[in-house]
């Protein structure tokens, strides 16, 4: 093992994380579920600081760091709703505007070539709400309530940077197929 890999290494551990964490939010242990859910949040922040400060950044972590991300989120999100922690049309936002993206990353891919994928900032903006609200839900659940104004102030921001984040996606992918395809005309 190189440092490099070190990176990608915590990706694909952080991928191992999503079946513990969401089994014990199924389970109703939610402190235990945070705990773990916590781990997964700060290993992301490791994995990245390692690709950045070091140089270790790959085409591989490009795609593995994303997917451990939405892969917990959106297992998250789909536990929470079914337990009730939070709205089913929450959990369908997210889950609506991954498959969106995953679609464009795709279709990008299949009619123009690999992209790099780089998240765009109301990406990471959307992210970190994401984060912070699942977060929030299982502490509120696992440690100590918290003020209804929080969790809904966290519950719409969120929504709203799924939302612009998704069309914000939309948009840039059509803008950029429009322009590519317009100069392979000529």
């Amino acid at each position: 093992m190189r440092p490099e890999h070190i990176p990608n290494i915590i990706s694909t551990l952080r991928i191992f994380l999503v079946y513990p964490v969401v089994h014990l939010m199924l389970a109703e242990r939610y402190t235990a579920a945070l705990a773990l859910f916590v781990v997964a949040g700060v290993s992301d922040a490791i994995d990245g600081f390692l690709a950045k400060h070091y140089g270790w950044q790959s085409r591989l972590g490009s795609y593995l760091d994303p997917l451990a991300d939405k892969l917990l989120l959106v297992c998250c999100f789909v536990a929470g709703a079914w337990l009730g922690l939070l709205p089913v049309w929450m959990a369908a936002a997210v889950l609506l505007r991954d498959a969106v993206i995953v679609t464009g990353a795709i279709a990008c891919y299949l009619l123009l070539h690999p992209f790099d994928g780089q998240p765009i900032l109301a990406s990471k903006l959307n992210t970190l709400l994401q984060l912070a609200f699942i977060v929030a839900i299982l502490f509120n659940r696992g440690v100590s309530e918290l003020p209804p104004f929080l969790l809904d102030g966290l519950l719409a921001a969120t929504l709203a940077t799924t939302i612009a984040s998704g069309a914000i996606y939309v948009y840039v992918w059509g803008r950029n197929y429009r322009l590519e395809t317009a100069q392979g005309r000529r």
